[in-house]
């Protein structure tokens, strides 16, 4: 037999906002929303502002690119350089433009003077006077062959000195070879001159011929193996 039924209402209540005994979900505000929202968007504010500005980007980039320039540099092909002759080719051309140099200037004095002053043979094959005041004396009768030998071995001096074979500039090789063939084919007319119109030889003119004759063959010879040259040149 059944006991007495409690009366309505009398047993455990229920939370109006409870299922079972467990909580039900509230239904989540704007203004609960709005907290989470304020962080995300600050939070995504803060990265932003970390991030490198304009300027430290720039700057960054031309590091890198003057990171990258010597390495670029070295990677281009280098230019040819000039062929510097050795230490005893240089002084043995110099020496022979100095010594020209001295003995033009000897005869130059000696044709404005007297040519009695050259230690020289006046009879014979020997002659050094006759040379050297005979109408062949003077190129179309006006310029002393003297002075136009003072003046190449003036040149020359300059021209081959030490200083003047370190010199870049490759077009100086070329006036170098083009001033020596020139005074070469001048001696050979001399020479001529002296053996077969005059019947006479002039000394001091036969060693400026032979100082002549040893730097042409120096400095053309030089100029074959690319003393003064840029590589490119003559490779």
């Amino acid at each position: 037999m059944s006991g007495p039924r409690p009366p309505a209402g009398a047993g455990p209540r229920k939370d109006k906002g409870t299922r079972g005994g467990r909580p039900e979900p509230q239904p989540v505000t704007a203004q609960a929303r709005r907290p989470g929202g304020q962080a995300q968007r600050t939070g995504t504010a803060q990265r932003r502002g970390q991030g490198p500005r304009p300027g430290q980007a720039r700057r960054g980039q031309e590091q890198r690119g003057r990171e990258r320039t010597p390495a670029a540099a070295a990677a281009l092909p280098a230019a040819p350089g000039i062929k510097i002759p050795p230490l005893w080719y240089q002084l043995a051309t110099w020496a022979l433009a100095i010594a020209g140099l001295g003995v033009s200037i000897y005869l130059t004095i000696a044709h404005y003077t007297s040519s009695s002053i050259l230690a020289c043979s006046d009879n014979g094959l020997v002659n050094c006077g006759l040379v050297t005041t005979s109408p062949e004396s003077k190129v179309f009768g006006v310029f002393p062959v003297a002075v136009l030998g003072l003046a190449f071995f003036v040149f020359m001096a300059a021209a081959v000195s030490p200083w003047a074979w370190r010199l870049k500039y490759p077009a100086l090789a070329w006036i170098r070879v083009v001033s020596v063939v020139v005074g070469i084919g001048f001696v050979l007319y001399l020479v001529y001159t002296e053996l077969f119109t005059l019947n006479a030889i002039c000394l001091w003119c036969t060693s400026v011929h032979v100082l002549t004759f040893l730097m042409f063959v120096l400095i053309v010879g030089g100029a074959a193996a690319g003393y003064g040259l840029r590589e490119r040149d003559y490779s």
